[in-house]
């Protein structure tokens, strides 16, 4: 029997989700089956709102960044009406299959439909934060190191012509990945990631240090997620939280500049490169994990092997229990970190 399959986005936008949903359509297809797509995440389903997906509709969008389905930061859960209603969309559709792409708040959600109402869920994980466990890299990740590299490249050209230090704020909220391979890959000068509370004194001899060896400039990169101190906590932009109960953070980076020119007495500007680092086409990298993972939700869907999702082990696709997949972050781990350690002695 043919099926019909949803394929939805949420939460924030990253390059590679096309190359996804151009795979998932494929797959379903090749099957003799039909895919719609749910506009902007969770409110498409549960407002009902969709588009008939084909391979040739599809063809040409792996190249294009972010998703042509919108994305947003519905909750389901917020409102227990909400989850009524998305139960009657999926009816309504006459949809047999979901296919969910997104972080750990999106497939949290397919997680819970899946075990506390049996909706035939299978989870795609996406995030330039490279913070969810289960897989080993997520889409996005590599797109979005490599538009962080190129922007401090260029940073540095100005920073050595005024002498100056440039601190660079970078997204992630719970996990340094971002920061600490962009980082290691422009030769920062210093990285300040969630998972170690600064020493900031030490930044501060480091970057004086350099600067009597002859370095004439000098380059900081600094997650978001990135405590001053444990008494202090994260730098938020305001207490207003989304669906999920996220405070948006951003400012850090501000006040790591200030305190640098203050101790060191070193001229300090700060860029804050925001979402700069998920927009734009995906790398090839990204292109092709993005497909492989929508291939092998499609085949999931085929197989009718629900409440799981795709992930990359190694060099290989496999699946996992969704149940076990969200909740827990996926951090630096402390061999990565004493590696590059060398380097901000």
């Amino acid at each position: 029997m043919t099926m019909k399959v949803g394929v939805l986005t949420g939460g924030g936008d990253c390059p590679g989700l096309n190359s996804v949903i151009r795979a998932v359509v494929r797959t379903i297809h090749n099957d003799g089956g039909e895919t719609l797509g749910l506009l902007e995440g969770w409110r498409g389903a549960i407002e009902g709102n969709a588009i008939k997906l084909t391979p040739e509709s599809t063809d040409g969008i792996i190249d294009r960044g972010g998703t042509i389905l919108g994305s947003s930061r519905t909750n389901p859960y917020k409102d227990e009406s909400s989850v009524g209603k998305l139960l009657d969309t999926f009816k309504n559709l006459e949809l047999d299959a979901l296919v969910a792409i997104g972080g750990d708040d999106t497939l949290g959600v397919a997680s819970r439909l899946y075990s506390e109402h049996n909706l035939p869920t299978i989870g795609c994980p996406k995030t330039i934060d490279n913070d969810l466990s289960s897989t080993d890299v997520t889409f996005g990740f590599d797109t979005s190191i490599n538009i962080v590299m190129e922007a401090v490249d260029r940073l540095k050209t100005t920073a050595e012509s005024h002498r100056r230090v440039m601190v660079i704020e970078t997204m992630g909220r719970h996990a340094g990945w971002i920061a600490w391979y962009s980082g290691v890959a422009v030769a920062a000068d210093y990285i300040l990631v969630p998972e170690v509370e600064p020493n900031l004194d030490h930044l501060c001899e480091v970057l004086i240090q350099r600067r009597q060896g002859g370095k004439p400039f000098g380059i900081v990169v600094v997650s978001e997620g990135a405590a001053l101190s444990s008494v202090e906590g994260l730098v938020t932009q305001d207490a207003e939280i989304d669906e999920f109960g996220h405070v948006k953070l951003g400012g850090v980076g501000e006040q790591v500049a200030d305190i640098i020119e203050k101790r060191t007495g070193f001229e300090t500007r700060c860029v804050t490169l925001g979402h700069l680092q998920r927009g734009g086409p995906p790398s090839a990298s990204d292109r092709v994990l993005g497909t492989r993972l929508g291939i092998h939700a499609g085949r999931l869907v085929v197989k009718r092997e629900f409440g799981r999702m795709v992930a990359l082990r190694g060099t290989q696709i496999v699946s996992v229990p969704l149940a076990e997949a969200v909740g827990t972050m996926r951090i630096l781990d402390k061999g990565i970190l004493e590696e590059f350690g060398e380097f901000f002695k």
